[in-house]
């Protein structure tokens, strides 16, 4: 667990430092409280860097192997060339994502966050130097696993999806309600598992993320059954075209291009 969204200050788990604030006092407050306003106006620069381009941009949040890599790379094939795709990936080590993603012919970024359990604007940011964003239309970024603390960062993302594998508990939506609070889709994955996994209701897992009072829809998606993926590739055109009438254009790209250094 990382320090830099306050994970690691509790009551219980502290250790503190000459220079740290106390767990719980109001000098932590404020510290979070600044970190997060930081992150915020950095999250805005994003956000009107990827509207001047027309991208939708995806944050893809979950538990650590819930299938987020393997549902992009069944994304790319799916998709073909017909809709220009970018990936920026999300762990504390290796390029290993990332490398599985190239390996599909799309261009993708690897952040290492060394042992940030989330990714954060200015990550991004820095990610956004190594990607053609007028070359793309969707832009994927691929949170740290974790059903905590990539809720909290706003990253400048269009929209938050969150996936729950049927391989976990049904139940999850209720013990980790923040991360499916925040997402604007919940995709059940792996649901080709079904079959042999009967301790998983989809039904409970969606009357879970109901009783979060979240009107968010719950789709089921196999990123290995052929045509499993239907509904979700639906759903990206759909929101494809809700950001592009809803975005000005690229009136305003040469002077992101100037503030950003591109």
């Amino acid at each position: 667990m990382c320090e830099s969204c306050g994970c690691a200050v509790t009551a219980r788990h502290a250790h503190p430092h000459p220079g740290h604030a106390e767990p719980g006092s109001g000098q932590a407050v404020a510290v979070m409280a600044g970190l997060l306003a930081l992150n915020d106006a950095e999250a805005a620069h994003n956000r009107a860097h990827f509207d001047a381009h027309r991208l939708l941009v995806v944050n893809l949040m979950s538990s650590p192997g819930a299938g987020k890599t393997a549902l992009l790379e069944a994304t790319i094939t799916a998709i073909g060339g017909g809709v220009r795709i970018g990936v920026i990936e999300g762990d504390l080590e290796t390029e290993n994502d990332a490398a599985r993603i190239r390996a599909k012919g799309v261009p993708a970024v690897q952040i290492t966050t060394g042992t940030a359990c989330h990714l954060d604007a200015r990550m991004v940011h820095e990610a956004l130097h190594g990607l053609d964003l007028g070359g793309l239309d969707i832009l994927f970024i691929e949170n740290v696993g974790n059903l905590v603390c990539p809720a909290a960062f706003d990253l400048g993302q269009h929209r938050n999806v969150t996936l729950l594998s049927v391989t976990e508990g049904d139940d999850k939506p209720a013990k980790y309600p923040v991360i499916f609070r925040a997402a604007d889709l919940v995709v059940l994955s792996k649901t080709d598992l079904l079959a042999v996994i009967d301790d998983f209701d989809p039904g409970r897992a969606e009357a879970a993320v109901r009783n979060l009072a979240t009107a968010a829809p719950v789709i089921r998606v196999s990123a290995r059954r052929p045509g499993g993926l239907q509904p979700w590739l639906d759903w990206l055109t759909a929101e494809l075209a809700r950001v592009r009438a809803a975005t000005p254009g690229r009136a305003s790209e040469r002077a992101l291009a100037a503030e950003y250094g591109r």
